[in-house]
């Protein structure tokens, strides 16, 4: 990979950690993003109410392990970033694409989580053939929907704050043991870090811009749906099998329809299948980008 003369530098470090809040000036604000790893770069587009500190560290260090250099930012006016807040999934992939211009990023893969999936693959048509992986993230489709997301969701995400019951009830199984040990595991990792934190988005702001409840279409954008159906680029979507946000059953949906796409369903799992099971989630999304190609 090679960076133009006028990019910005990336500066990495071994861990989460370890890693500094960095930031580039874009079309009129500053973006705050970090970087952790070495070898290809893999930028990923974060949740509903996600700050650079909500990614679960156990996660990202995975990835780094695995050769990955990950690359996670604020979103403009959420977080360390300056800029117009909004939810709007073309914006949030216009982000990601000015930080990709502005870091000199080539053959790199993309990805998101949640809303920053949908973001993801809008940001697939604007980057091209310069992604050369996809992965998603306990999101939806483009489209109609076989199976909306349920009111305990948006109920429970209009609650203020961010505390421990209400990140399993959204990102895990409550009625499984195993999973509600891997939410408290991966709520005491993301909170271990004290320093240059990103604030958190306020939830009042968060939930009156998606709405307060199930939509279907959640993603209504036919022109991204077709793009899905003809795209030689690799998919990976990663789900729970109970995931209250956005279900997996619309990927299964679509069977047949997409010819690039690869899906992995955890058992016992929710809207944030990568938190419960950080190394496996990291292990398959390294394996997919070593193994998947073109035709």
């Amino acid at each position: 990979m090679t960076t133009p003369s006028n990019a910005t530098p990336l500066r990495t470090a071994a861990s989460s950690a370890e890693a500094r809040t960095q930031f580039v000036e874009s079309n009129g604000r500053r973006l705050a993003y970090r970087v952790v790893g070495t070898g290809k770069p893999l930028v990923l587009c974060n949740r509903f109410r996600g700050v650079l500190d909500l990614w679960d560290p156990a996660f990202i260090d995975a990835l780094a392990a695995e050769g990955l250099q990950v690359i996670t930012f604020d979103y403009s006016g959420l977080g360390q970033s300056s800029g117009e807040a909004t939810y709007n999934p073309v914006s949030l992939a216009k982000d990601g694409l000015d930080l990709i211009t502005a870091l000199g990023l080539k053959d790199l893969a993309i990805g998101g989580w949640s809303i920053g999936g949908i973001a993801a693959q809008i940001l697939l048509a604007m980057t091209g053939e310069m992604a050369s992986h996809v992965v998603l993230l306990g999101t939806t489709p483009p489209g109609p929907l076989a199976k909306s997301g349920e009111q305990l969701f948006y109920d429970t995400a209009a609650a203020p704050g961010i505390d421990l019951d209400q990140f399993t009830t959204v990102f895990f199984e409550p009625a499984d043991a195993a999973s509600r040990e891997a939410s408290r595991r991966s709520f005491e990792r993301m909170a271990a870090r004290t320093e240059d934190r990103s604030p958190d988005v306020p939830a009042e702001w968060a939930i009156a811009q998606i709405g307060r409840e199930p939509r279907n279409p959640l993603f209504p954008s036919p022109d991204i749906l077709q793009l899905l159906k003809t795209t030689a680029t690799p998919i990976l979507h990663l789900g729970g099998d109970h995931d209250i946000v956005m279900p997996i059953e619309n990927w299964y949906a679509l069977n047949g329809q997409l010819p690039t796409l690869h899906l992995i369903t955890y058992p016992r799992a929710g809207h944030g299948p990568h938190h419960q099971h950080p190394d496996m989630a990291a292990a398959q999304i390294a394996a997919f980008i070593r193994g998947a190609h073109r035709p």
